[in-house]
Order: C-alpha cells, then structure tokens, then sequence
C-alpha cells in the first residue's frame, strides 16, 4: 500500500513528485512509456512564460507566475539550463493595438514585473531581423528559455534521491475504490493500492478522472509542429517572439534554445487521436508561412529536424487542480497546457499543499535538495576538461561528434537515478544524436555502449521503449 501514485512522469508528475519527497509518503511514480518525459514533455516550445496572457485570477495565471519566480532557483539547485531572454508579442497593425494594451493590462493585474509595450524602432533595435511591418510590441523581460527535457529529468532525479519510486512500462487501465478507503489501480503489471491518486496523466487525464467521477470531462489533443533549425543561425533573434495571440493559443513563435538552436513552432490543430504524434507536409508548411509574418527570413534551409507535440487541452482553457467532487483522495492535475512547463514547480507545490491537507504527515529531515547534472564536455572550460578526463579517461572519447558528448557523458547518463536505458533516454540526458547528423553517426555506437552496461544484447535495445527496437536480428553468423 502506498500513499500516493502520480499517474504519469511528465514535467508536472515529476515537479509533484519532488514536493511530495520533501515528506514522509511512501510515493510512487508510474508511466506507461520507458522513461520520464516521453509525452508532452519531451515535445513542446521551452519556454517559460512571463504570465501576461492568462486570465487575471485563474489558477493558469497564478501558477505561470510562481512557476516563473522559481525557476531560475530552481535551475541553480538542479543544475539544468535556463536562461531568461525576455519575449516579444508582436503587433502587426496599428489598428490591434488595442488588443496589446489588452495583454498591458492582463500581465500588469497577474503581476508581470518590467512589462510595457515598446515602439516599433525599440522592437527592432533589439531585433534587427524580426518584420518592418510592425506597429509596437509587448515587451516581458521576465520572459525566459529552459530545456523541457533538463528541468523534468532534473525533478524526478531529485525525487528519486529523496526516496521516490519510478515504475515505467506501466499502463493503468481501470481505477476502482478501495474497501476501507483510497483506490486499487489495475495495470498491465498488477494492481497496486494506494491512499492517494495524483492524475497527472497529459492528453489522458481526462479517462482516469472519467473512471472515478459521475462529472466528465474532456481533454482534446491539441496537435503542434515544430522545425529546428541548426546552431550556426542559433542567434538569430535573442528574445522570444510571439504573435498576438488568437482563440488556439499564443500563434506561432521563433525563439533561440538555450542550447543554441533556432526553434519555430508550433501550430494548433485540435485531433482526436491522443497518439499523432506525427509531422505533415501541409503542417510544416504553413508554420514556416506563419513565422515568416514575424521573422520573413528565417533561415528555413537550416531546418535539421521536426517533430510533434500534443498539448492536452480542456474545454474550458484552464488548469484543473483539485481533489475531485466525490472521489475522496483522488487528485486531478489535467488540462495542464501552455504555460504548463512554466507552471510545474508551483503545480508541484501547489499539490503537495493538497495531499498535506488530506493525510498529513512530518516533513523529511534529510531531504536534499539539490542536484549535480551531468558535465558537459562541450561547455567545459581546458581545466575542467582535463580534471574529468583524468578522472575517467572516457569522457575523452567523443561518441557524438555534432554536439561533442562523449562516452563518460553517456556513461553517467545509464548509472546516475533514473539512469537512460533507451536510444531517446541518452539523447535528452546528454544531446548524443540531437546535432546536425540527427543521431546518423553516433546511434550504433551508443547502442553498443548501452548494451554492455545494461548487460543486454544490441538488439535487445530499443529507441524508447517496446516495439522501438534499433536492431531487428544478425545478418550473419557468430557475430
């Protein structure tokens, strides 16, 4: 029996699970994919939002604030990148601007420090390459740039340290009420008991809440492409550039990562299938369309690769965070949308605040609560270089030539808590395979070393999971 399962090990089941380790829960985590940050998570802008664009008074505003004070602390204690580069919301003609003195005024009552609309010879003395058809802009210099994928892993590894459990390859497919009070959650690994259920499930959260109340909801796969472009047009434009906002969403940015790229993204198209996950030619297209309203020459022939996120719209456009109506115990954590990653730390507070109120227990004495990432060769001073070379002579022997990581990066990425054991896992731990060649090089030799410390054979390593495998069999004899 456990006291609380969080359904799903994305950035918002990982900042709750991080809370939650600061008490005296025994805690578990559990995903239906092979690692943390494989939904939403791992595919989705990067940003972390100033907060001017929600609704003064929701809990989606309340949340991208206390998200966005924490996370530069947040980021020193988990030694994740994170970089605050400021946003623009550009106004295209002089007749909107009304609607930009109506963010003005949306960011100042949610409380958005420095805020304030800057004319269109502003706009372009801080962004030469940014359209001439412009009439002002919004200006947030709180806005910032964070890697998705370094911020949920760097939670959940703390959470794990602090003596969380992570169990992965694990669908829940029915919840039903305990006899004498909490739930039994049915899975493809067994039924598991538990005082509490946190459902933080992304696109699927609408179905576990569905199973325990009479009051349904629905939770609409909001679909959005994006491209990356290379590193050498990475300081394209400095700040993060947005266009008025529409009824989908925040329109199409351009925005620098703060690994050096150039991203452009996403579209909103609403679909029913929680698992498209897939780009399209007609998608693409009309995003590069769109970005050029704002940036006309992006440097679309530097595009290395695109990919897909599902946002995980509610009808209602905001955050649900709340023990639900007649199911004592069971938490939702569902329509969790942009500005979702921004939100996550002050959603992970926010829910333990909750569980505390239900079954309260003594908080951790030896909670830690910090973080060592792992070193960066490519970023590394000469010093630094050598004194971890000499330390391990593997992290002189460059696996990824695109991105320079090299195999003690790799190394520390399978043995560290919640270490990689697939293709995908090592990317978003160390980039190998997230450069230029797009993994053409380094991807057999990983699989090589993933294999040996993992104890398997090659072809018993997948990309991301089951059914992913990266090698299909021998073509030849005693090999």
């Amino acid at each position: 029996m456990y006291d609380v399962v969080v359904i799903g090990a994305g950035v918002t089941g990982s900042a709750i699970a991080r809370e939650l380790s600061r008490y005296q829960y025994e805690t578990l985590v559990l995903d239906k994919n092979s690692d943390v940050c494989e939904g939403t998570s791992k595919a989705n802008s990067g940003i972390v939002h100033a907060g001017f664009d929600s609704e003064p008074g929701s809990v989606m505003a309340k949340m991208n604030i206390r998200g966005n004070e924490m996370m530069e602390q947040l980021s020193k204690d988990l030694d994740f990148p994170f970089r605050r580069n400021g946003s623009l919301v550009l106004c295209f003609d002089e007749k909107d601007l009304d609607k930009l003195e109506h963010l003005l005024e949306k960011g100042q009552k949610n409380g958005v420090p420095g805020i304030r609309i800057i004319s269109k010879e502003e706009v372009k003395q801080m962004e030469p390459n940014v359209t001439d058809d412009i009439a002002a802009a919004l200006y947030a210099p709180t806005g910032g740039i964070v890697c998705p994928f370094g911020l949920t892993i760097a939670m959940a590894e703390n959470a794990c340290e602090n003596g969380v459990s992570f169990q992965f390859d694990t669908e829940v497919t029915n919840i039903v009420p305990r006899e004498g009070g909490g739930y039994v959650l049915e899975t493809s690994k067994g039924n598991i008991e538990t005082k509490i259920v946190i459902n933080a499930a992304g696109v699927y959260a609408d179905q576990f809440h569905n199973m325990v109340s009479d009051e349904k909801i629905r939770i609409i796969p909001r679909k959005g492409e994006y491209c990356l472009m290379d590193k050498k047009v990475g300081n394209f434009v400095n700040s993060t550039i947005f266009q008025l906002p529409t009824i989908y969403g925040k329109g199409v940015l351009v925005t620098p990562t703060v690994h050096g790229n150039l991203l452009t993204g996403p579209t909103a198209v609403d679909i029913e299938d929680k698992e498209n996950t897939q780009t399209t030619a007609e998608g693409l297209e009309d995003l590069l369309k769109r970005v050029a309203v704002s940036v006309p020459q992006v440097p679309v022939r530097q595009v290395i690769t695109s990919f897909t996120g599902l946002r995980a719209h509610w009808t209602e456009h905001e955050f649900i965070i709340e023990e639900v109506k007649g199911a004592p115990g069971f938490i939702d954590v569902a329509g969790i949308e942009s500005p979702g990653l921004t939100s996550s730390p002050a959603i992970g507070e926010y829910v333990a605040e909750l569980v505390q109120g239900i079954y309260p227990v003594d908080r951790k004495k030896d909670f830690k609560g910090t973080r060592k990432g792992i070193p960066n060769i490519a970023e590394a001073s000469d010093e630094e270089r050598q004194e971890l070379i000499r330390s391990n002579p593997a992290y002189a022997n460059v696996i990824c030539r695109c991105e320079v990581v090299t195999e003690g990066e790799i190394l520390d990425a399978i043995h560290r808590p919640l270490g990689a054991t697939t293709l995908d896992g090592i990317k978003r731990r160390t980039r190998a395979g997230m450069g230029r060649c797009q993994s053409g090089f380094c991807a057999p030799k990983t699989v090589e070393i993933l294999a040996r410390e993992l104890g398997k054979d090659v072809s018993e390593i997948t990309k991301s999971g089951e059914g992913s495998n990266y090698l299909t069999g021998y073509n030849k004899e005693d090999v």
